[in-house]
């Protein structure tokens, strides 16, 4: 261990704050939102990045579009021997700036002051790329000969169906990969479990009518509130079996979004013809996806065959039976439900004794002089698909608090940005050389 920590603080001597702080202020600069209207993507700044690992001498740079105009790049840095291979990941996409108004400072303009670079991106996570980038330099610089191969993965749309990560994996780009530090703003605490995340969308139909005669069709938003309460319940029952995770806190079922119509515009005195409503599901160890699958198809369909029931005996009893025998109701009065999973990423966990966590646990003491401190991340990363697709061992961690994130005026400590690139730096020399027990 002494001779790797002798190359560590080689390398270390090659990091610049002023250069950390730079970088991550030209990535910040270069908007990255992904727009709803499909203006703005990733491409301009993906691009920086391709010239600038050029200028850092990585030895080989791909550049892999996902969709038009949205490139993944993935770079290698070759040891001068046979070894395991290390990745970082870090994304470039940013969430929407919102109403720039308001903002204290321009979204981005990447301002310094008080110790802190502002600006969107800042935290969450072109400070984190900004330090693999440089950590991974700094060991070429420094002439180090280590084994093995370092990866530098910087996918698209993180923020979105995490399409860029699903797309480098299914190109072959992280086979053989044996550990993986994923760059996210975690205040540089070792996340070594994450929560999983369950999309769905349910849909109820029932029939438009005027808002003054609602028993000549049929409001499919009294179902979805039955069945919505439903979840409630289970989300209650699985919080009281479970109980609250150390890391990861309790699991939840949200809705979090719910429109009727689904599509077209609402209006006062309409009764809209259907009701949708959108899940975020959120799993922790204990729960597997595939039973609450199971259970919230049963739950829908329980509501949808109880109203079809209610229906065909003569739903709303006399009131509905005698506007039939007046004819004021039409025969085609109908309502089904059905509920669509979007996406499934599943909760992860990695063991304290895996080789990248020993890496990282050894970092923490050599750069700061403290044991490190673990934690679990509350929402997915790309790490999600590594660890469940590629059974590659993932590791959380990175600058920046960990509730800033998606926030108005968003930031990063310059003193805990420079601190995460030379804890990336050891972690990498701990990895490759094998000697951080």
């Amino acid at each position: 261990m002494q001779t790797t920590q002798r190359l560590i603080e080689t390398a270390l001597s090659k990091l610049a704050k002023e250069e950390i702080v730079e970088l991550t202020r030209d990535l910040v600069r270069i908007p990255s939102v992904v727009r709803q209207d499909g203006s703005g993507n990733e491409e301009e700044v993906a691009r920086f990045v391709e010239g600038k690992l050029r200028e850092l001498q990585f030895d080989e740079i791909k550049v892999d579009e996902v969709m038009p105009h949205r490139p993944n790049i993935i770079a290698t840095m070759n040891g001068t021997k046979e070894g395991q291979t290390i990745l970082l990941e870090a994304h470039t996409d940013v969430v929407s700036e919102g109403d720039p108004g308001d903002w204290v400072d321009p979204p981005f303009e990447a301002i310094v002051k008080d110790g802190r670079i502002y600006g969107r991106g800042s935290c969450d996570t072109k400070n984190n790329l900004a330090s693999a980038m440089l950590a991974i330099a700094s060991i070429r610089r420094a002439n180090i000969e280590f084994p093995g191969r370092i990866l530098l993965a910087i996918p698209v749309d993180e923020e979105g169906m995490m399409s860029g990560i699903k797309h480098m994996i299914k190109g072959g780009y992280v086979d053989h990969v044996d550990g993986a530090l994923i760059c996210e703003p975690e205040d540089n605490q070792l996340c070594i479990m994450q929560k999983g995340a369950l999309r769905a969308v349910i849909r109820c139909r029932g029939k438009m009518s005027h808002g003054c005669m609602p028993l000549t069709g049929f409001n499919s938003t009294i179902p979805m509130a039955r069945i919505l309460l439903l979840i409630k319940n289970l989300e209650k029952e699985e919080i009281q079996r479970l109980g609250y995770h150390e890391f990861l806190g309790f699991p939840s079922m949200t809705p979090t979004v719910v429109q009727s119509p689904s599509v077209g515009e609402a209006q006062l005195n309409v009764q809209p013809s259907d009701c949708a409503a959108y899940m975020d599901i959120r799993t922790v160890p204990g729960q597997e996806h595939e039973d609450l699958r199971q259970r919230l198809v049963a739950l829908v369909e329980e509501v949808e065959a109880q109203v079809q029931e209610d229906l065909r005996s003569g739903y709303e009893g006399d009131v509905r039976k005698t506007l039939a025998e007046h004819e004021l109701l039409p025969p085609d009065i109908a309502f089904t439900a059905s509920i669509e999973f979007v996406d499934d990423r599943p909760w992860t966990v990695t063991r304290k004794d895996d080789q990248i966590v020993e890496a990282a646990c050894s970092a923490h003491r050599l750069i700061t002089g403290r044991e490190p401190v673990f934690n679990g991340v509350p929402g997915a990363t790309d790490g999600t698909f590594l660890n469940s697709w590629k059974k590659i061992p993932i590791l959380t961690t990175g600058s920046g608090d960990r509730m800033v994130p998606h926030q108005k005026d968003e930031w990063v400590s310059i003193d805990q940005l420079v601190e995460t690139t030379k804890l990336y730096v050891a972690t990498i020399l701990f990895f490759l050389f094998g000697d951080s027990k």
